[in-house]
């Protein structure tokens, strides 16, 4: 299998900038922004005046990599930011007027997207799979689902430690102050499609929306979430891996930024709130091979493919280590409770939604034919989770890996929590804590290696930082210990 490291400065520096000096000119721009993800997918940026385009676009900025979280040791940190002028859209949070663009992660002296750049690595995804022959795209929607609180304030210290969330939409989670005197804060009823005027900030996600489809990606819907205390929800259309990678970035900044310009705070927390719905990130995937979807095969289960099945197949298999990359917080787990909607067995079905991957019933014809895998959340880096389901289905095709009854991958059509516990324990399972996820993944790493797509330093990387969150977790007294044996 060819290597699939290429060198970003040569790629770039072919592309034509009349576009990016058209936008210059017709909105003002004063300054270009670079953002870039840190292994995590926290965001970082770094602004210079326009002026230095050209010369930033031959030469890239150097920054010190050794700053950035699991990115590089301090004897090796020289790196340099090279700007992919194809992400270019106007900043609409910047007080003067901005160019934003995304930028690689590059090797000071080669060029060459560094093994644990995030961007990087979701173009080694594309080119792999590209090499494998089984298909050339893959398309993908990905369900954005947040929490809109008024209040958010958050205490972390030695001799106190707490948080309080607030909503005006729900009747229990009033903020301080707040009267509800036209009587629209609401209990005691699911948060799901409920209407105007008790879904307060419908006119704030179609702001969202609107910021959104600027950036190219289009909406199929937005709506209120089941959870009362101001749950959303933004789903794209299907867009391509290389874009929608992208875009997703962008879609989190806006709902973080718009959240916070109209006096509100966003959260993509999987389970900020107890006993109520937590925030999940669906991921609905589909491959093709020539313009062709790949995934359809007309009179079979779910009308699906071979390929679909082995795809799924390899998904399943891999499950356990896959959720260190698609639910990579403490938090994570919280959601993932047995008995709820957040699926925790590793089996598919037909419009099941306790199922891991579920096969949506309404996407009957060939255009539409996708799989949709309901696990994860958003505090995953979206480059890395996607790549690595990406991955983990290629493996599935190339190994043939049929998901049966037998093997306990289904399909089942059922809600599998109506089983006995006895048939219930012989379904696989997801991994109960984001510790047990981290030993799956080094145990199960094979398949993400291949290609040289993801690569041993990044995956030691990924565990490291990741452990350091369960310890502090693991570290301090939790607040409901307190109720349990203060007294004792």
């Amino acid at each position: 299998m060819q290597k699939v490291f290429y060198n970003l400065f040569d790629i770039i520096k072919k592309m034509n900038i009349k576009d990016i000096n058209r936008i210059i000119k017709e909105d003002g721009i004063r300054s270009i922004d670079l953002k870039y993800s840190d292994l995590i997918g926290n965001w970082y940026h770094i602004t210079f005046p326009v002026r230095k385009i050209e010369y930033v676009l031959n030469h890239g900025i150097p920054f010190d990599g050794s700053s950035i979280p699991g990115m590089k040791s301090v004897e090796a940190g020289d790196m340099v930011l090279i700007p992919d002028i194809n992400t270019a859209i106007v900043d609409p949070f910047m007080k003067f007027p901005t160019l934003r663009m995304l930028a690689y992660i590059c090797d000071a002296d080669t060029r060459v997207g560094v093994k644990k750049d995030p961007r990087s690595l979701a173009k080694r995804t594309q080119q792999y799979m590209e090499s494998t022959g089984i298909a050339d795209k893959s398309y993908w929607i990905p369900e954005f689902e947040f929490y809109l609180f008024n209040e958010a304030t958050i205490n972390n210290g030695k001799f106190a430690a707490g948080y309080k969330f607030t909503s005006s939409e729900n009747k229990e989670d009033l903020p301080f102050g707040y009267k509800d005197i036209d009587g629209t804060a609401v209990s005691n009823r699911k948060g799901y499609h409920i209407d105007i005027p008790f879904d307060k900030y419908a006119d704030i996600r179609e702001e969202m929306v609107g910021l959104i489809e600027k950036t190219g990606c289009e909406i199929r819907y937005h709506h209120h979430e089941v959870g009362l205390s101001s749950q959303q929800e933004i789903e794209t259309e299907l867009t391509q891996f290389e874009d929608i990678v992208d875009k997703m970035m962008y879609i989190k900044d806006i709902i973080h930024n718009t959240a916070l310009r109209n006096d509100l705070t966003a959260t993509f927390m999987p389970k900020p709130l107890y006993e109520e719905p937590g925030n999940g990130m669906h991921f609905h995937i589909q491959l093709k091979k020539n313009g062709e979807n790949i995934f359809y095969n007309k009179g079979t289960y779910a009308d699906l493919s071979d390929e679909a099945l082995y795809f799924i197949g390899g998904i399943l298999k891999h499950g356990r280590s896959l959720t260190a990359f698609t639910n990579p917080s403490t938090n994570s787990f919280k959601r993932l409770l047995p008995g709820f909607e957040a699926p925790v067995k590793l089996f598919f079905g037909l419009a099941n939604r306790s199922a891991a991957i579920r096969i949506p019933k309404y996407a009957t014809s060939k255009e539409m034919k996708r799989i949709e895998f309901r696990t994860g959340d958003g505090t995953c880096n979206y480059y890395l989770a996607m790549s690595a389901l990406l991955m983990a289905g290629l493996d599935g095709i190339q190994n043939k890996i049929m998901p049966t009854p037998e093997n306990g991958y289904g399909p089942f059509d059922e809600n599998v929590f109506d089983w006995s516990p006895e048939k219930q324990d012989k379904l696989f399972s997801i991994p109960t804590s984001l510790e047990e996820s981290l030993e799956a993944l080094k145990d199960d790493q094979a398949y993400l290696l291949k290609g040289d797509v993801f690569n041993k330093e990044l995956i030691d990387s990924w565990i490291h930082e990741k452990m350091k969150e369960v310890i502090a977790v693991k570290n301090r007294p939790h607040p409901f210990e307190m109720n349990l044996y203060y007294n004792l």
